[in-house]
C-alpha cells in the first residue's frame, strides 16, 4: 500500500514502516557520532522504550554505552490492511540494528503496569542478562490498571485550585483562541497521580530487587517536565504537576527501600519536545512552536536524542551531575535560560493566526510531529508501494 499520514487532532492514526526505521537509524547515527560513554551501565532495562525519550534512552544505552538492553512497550502490530503503531516499527528497527551491532536486544510487548509483565521481564533478565545496572522509567499512558485491585484509573489534564485560561492553537485548523480549563476535583487529582505518579516505578524497582536482579549501585531514572512561566499553570500547578511531585516522593522512597543495594534514584527533568503525549496537552503546540523558533535562532535547539545523550553523559554517568535542590537531574537548562524564556514570553502575546508562521516555527513543530510516525524523513520514497507487515521478534 501507499502510506500517507492520517492525522486527526493531535493523533496520527497510522505510521510508515520504512520512515520509522529511517528515523531510528538517524538517531543511532547521531549517538554513534558522539563517541562512547565512559563507565556506562552494561545491562539496561527501559520501561516505555518505543517512542520519544524512552526510545532515545535505549539508543543512548546501546549505541553510546554498548549496553545489552531489555525494552518494555505496549504497541499495536500491523496487519495486511492496517499499519502497526510507530512504536512497533521503531522497536523492530532498533532491535534489528542492535543485534546487527552484536548487542543483546529483547523487547516485551505488553502491559508494563501488570504483574505478569514484571515477572516476564525478571525471568528474561535472570536467563540472559544477570544484573541490571540502569532502569529507565519512561511510561506515558492516559490510564492504568492497578495490578493489586484490578481497578482502572484515568488521568486528567486540568489545573488545580482554580480555572486556567490561555491562548491555544488548534493544530488541525490553525485557529488560535482562548481556552479555559476548569479545575480538577480531588478524585481527578488522585486518579492522575495513580496513573502518572511514581507508584508503578516503585513497584518495578521493588520487584526487581526482590528477584535479586539489581546490581549493587544500580541507577534508575524517571522522566518529567517542569517548564516555567507560560507552561507552569498546566504542568506544575495542575494535575500533571501533582503526579510529577509524586515522582519525587517515589525517588526518595526507592532509595530508602533499596539502601542495602545502594540504588540511586533520580527524577530527570527534560526539555519540552514534540511527542504524542505533549501534543495532547493544551497550549503546548503553540509554546513548543515558539520555543523552536527561539532556540533554533540561538543555536541551542535539541530533540529527544540530543537530550538523551546529555542526560547520560552529563548526569547519569557524570562525577559531577547537574542536580537541583530536589535531587533531580536537569537537562532542561537551555530551554529555561532566562534570556530564552524572556524571548518566548515577549512573543507569546503577539502571536495571531495571521503571523503564526512568521513569529513561530510551527512548520518545524509539524515536521517533528510527522516524523514521530515515520513521515517526512529524507531518503524515504513515500510514493512507493510498501507492505505494512514488519516481523518483530517481540516476547
Amino acid at each position: 500500500m501507499i502510506i500517507k499520514p492520517k492525522v486527526r487532532g493531535f493523533i496520527c492514526t497510522n505510521a510508515h514502516p520504512l520512515g520509522c526505521a529511517a528515523h531510528v537509524q538517524n538517531q543511532i547515527a547521531y549517538m554513534k557520532a558522539q563517541g562512547p560513554l565512559a563507565a556506562a551501565g552494561k545491562n539496561v532495562l527501559v520501561i516505555g522504550c518505543s517512542t520519544g525519550y524512552g526510545l532515545a534512552s535505549r539508543i543512548a544505552a546501546a549505541f553510546a554505552g554498548g549496553a545489552a538492553t531489555l525494552g518494555v512497550c505496549f504497541e499495536k502490530p500491523p496487519s495486511e490492511r492496517k499499519t502497526g503503531s510507530a512504536g512497533y516499527y521503531n522497536s523492530a528497527a532498533f532491535q534489528d540494528a542492535a543485534r546487527a551491532a552484536g548487542l543483546y536486544s529483547e523487547t516485551i510487548n505488553g502491559d508494563a503496569f501488570s504483574d505478569a509483565c514484571k515477572a516476564q521481564a525478571i525471568d528474561m533478565i535472570k536467563a540472559d542478562m544477570g544484573k541490571i545496572d540502569l532502569v529507565v522509567y519512561s511510561l506515558a499512558s492516559p490510564r492504568r490498571t492497578d495490578p493489586k485491585s484490578g481497578e482502572t484509573f484515568n488521568s486528567t489534564l486540568k489545573p488545580v485550585g482554580q480555572s486556567y485560561t490561555a491562548k491555544n492553537l488548534n493544530t488541525d485548523t490553525l485557529k488560535i483562541s482562548e481556552l479555559t480549563l476548569e479545575p480538577a476535583n480531588e478524585e481527578e487529582i488522585a486518579n492522575t497521580v495513580k496513573v502518572m505518579g511514581g507508584e508503578d516505578w516503585e513497584l518495578w524497582m521493588q520487584a526487581l530487587a526482590d528477584a535479586d536482579v539489581l546490581a549493587d549501585g544500580c541507577k534508575t531514572v524517571a522522566y518529567t517536565y517542569l517548564g516555567k512561566q507560560i507552561t507552569w499553570p498546566i504542568y506544575g500547578r495542575a494535575t500533571i504537576g501533582k503526579a510529577k511531585e509524586d515522582l519525587d516522593r517515589a525517588a526518595a522512597a526507592i532509595e530508602q527501600a533499596l539502601a542495602e543495594k545502594s540504588v540511586q534514584a533520580n527524577v530527570s527533568v527534560l526539555k519540552a519536545v514534540v511527542t504524542q503525549a505533549s501534543s495532547a496537552i493544551p497550549i503546548m503546540p503553540l509554546y513548543i512552536s515558539l520555543m523552536f523558533k527561539v532556540m533554533k535562532q540561538e543555536g541551542s535547539h535539541e530533540d529527544c536524542i540530543e537530550q538523551a545523550y546529555r542526560l547520560f553523559s552529563e548526569c547519569i554517568y557524570s562525577d559531577q551531575p547537574r542536580l537541583d535542590d530536589g535531587n533531580r537531574f536537569r537537562v532542561d537548562d537551555k530551554e529555561l535560560k532566562d534570556e530564552t524564556q524572556a524571548k518566548i514570553e515577549a512573543l507569546w502575546p503577539q502571536v495571531t493566526e495571521q503571523n503564526l508562521n512568521e513569529l513561530t516555527d510551527f512548520k518545524g513543530y509539524n515536521e517533528n510531529f510527522l516524523r514521530l510516525f515515520g513521515f517526512g524523513i529524507d531518503g524515504v520514497d513515500y510514493e512507493a508501494d510498501v507492505s505494512p507487515l514488519v516481523e518483530a521478534d517481540f516476547k
